[in-house]
């Protein structure tokens, strides 16, 4: 039987976290050779060449697509994903692999998702059948969905989801979550080596805040951020530490917001990624992650840690009782705060249930992927839902 050569596509430090397990386990298969192409802000020198970090944990980035990232406005967007598409295309004719692991509904994932489904090269989605109704990542997640023929998925919701969609059940598979499986399987740094290498101290209450533009509501990302910085107003002997929001349209705004709200509180401080270990391990740390990331609903409520969601950014998803969900204005955060750290809330976070655990995802999607028939056709049948 001949070695299947299996290409992950990453774009992103926190998505390459997450894929890290899955990619070590198809490196050191027998059965599958492992391909990876590299795109996004990993090629970014803004945010940091993350690609190196790839090839430093013994990976090759086989293939490089540079998709020119020197804006986040809407219409330099749009021309990216364009340059990316080529990028993909002629790296897919390169590289020649049997089958395309994509994670998620980022925009440069759509494109290696389009030029796969051209080059007839199957996809296994991963992360699939989730909503998020305050940004267009939604409808890209979808779309994937439907060019896509192996599903692996977080929770019973969302499996059912992809199969509204038209997936055959039997191509759609409950994994978990990627971010539990990594918490499980990762080392976490200390409290002081935390302090040593982002060179602060903690004081006694800590906040992660990770904020990302809010792509499809009506007020703009720059306002809401603006509330929230307004809400840390009455917080006493509190560390807020920032991390870069991704390069979505209105990133830049929010980035110019940091900086100049950092360069006027010495108690805080931002960071252009921490890359996933170093992130979990910060939320391990603090009392709170809050803003409007995925990472605040997905991994946190593992840490037992609670999590203030701002925004419809996250709707629809499926939310573990430690999330506190806000408006983006500065009294319903600042409610909110007040929550979070109150006694009776504090004692309940020992209890907090993950609807996206237990971990062994990456151990699940490796034996699939390991006896998957790649001789199937590409061709699927839509598969309809029983009339109602």
């Amino acid at each position: 039987m001949s070695v299947k050569k299996i290409c992950v596509i990453t774009g992103s430090r926190a998505e390459y976290g997450l894929l890290k397990n899955l990619m070590k386990k198809i490196q050191n298969s027998k059965k599958l050779s492992l391909q990876v192409i590299v795109t996004g802000t990993h090629l970014s020198k803004k945010h940091g060449f993350t690609y190196r970090e790839i090839e430093d944990d013994g990976f090759h980035a086989d293939f490089k697509v540079d998709m020119k990232l020197n804006s986040d406005n809407s219409s330099e967007i749009t021309k990216s994903m364009g340059l990316a598409m080529i990028g993909f295309s002629n790296g897919l004719e390169k590289l020649c692999p049997d089958m395309v692991v994509l994670l998620g509904d980022r925009y440069e994932i759509f494109s290696a998702a389009a030029a796969a489904l051209i080059a007839k090269v199957p996809i296994a989605h991963l992360h699939g059948g989730e909503s998020t109704e305050g940004a267009f990542d939604e409808a890209i997640r979808h779309s994937i969905t439907k060019m896509s023929q192996l599903h692996f998925v977080a929770a019973d919701e969302y499996r059912q989801r992809v199969i509204q969609l038209g997936e055959n059940p039997t191509q759609v598979f409950k994994v978990g979550a990627l971010g539990v499986d990594r918490l499980k399987n990762m080392s976490f740094v200390s409290r002081s080596s935390i302090e040593k290498l982002l060179k602060f101290k903690f004081q006694k209450k800590n906040l992660l805040v990770t904020f990302h533009p809010t792509t499809l509501e009506q007020c703009s990302a720059a306002s809401q951020f603006k509330e929230l910085l307004h809400s840390f107003q009455k917080l006493e002997n509190t560390n807020i530490i920032f991390t870069m929001p991704n390069a979505d349209p209105s990133g830049h705004d929010i980035r110019e917001l940091i900086h100049r709200y950092t360069s006027k509180n010495s108690n805080s401080f931002f960071y252009e990624s921490l890359g996933l270990e170093l992130y979990l391990s910060v939320a391990a740390q603090v009392d709170a992650v809050i803003g409007n990331s995925s990472s605040g609903i997905i991994e946190v409520p593992s840490l037992n840690k609670a999590t203030i969601n701002i925004g419809d950014r996250q709707k629809g998803r499926l939310k573990a009782n430690s999330i506190v969900d806000c408006k983006p204005n500065r009294e319903s955060i600042q409610n909110a705060l007040e929550l979070v750290y109150s006694s009776k809330y504090q004692s309940s976070l020992s209890k907090v249930q993950n609807p996206y655990g237990p971990s062994g995802a990456s151990d699940k999607i490796f034996e699939i992927l390991e006896n998957y028939n790649f001789s199937k056709s590409l061709k699927k049948k839509f598969f309809d839902l029983a009339s109602i």
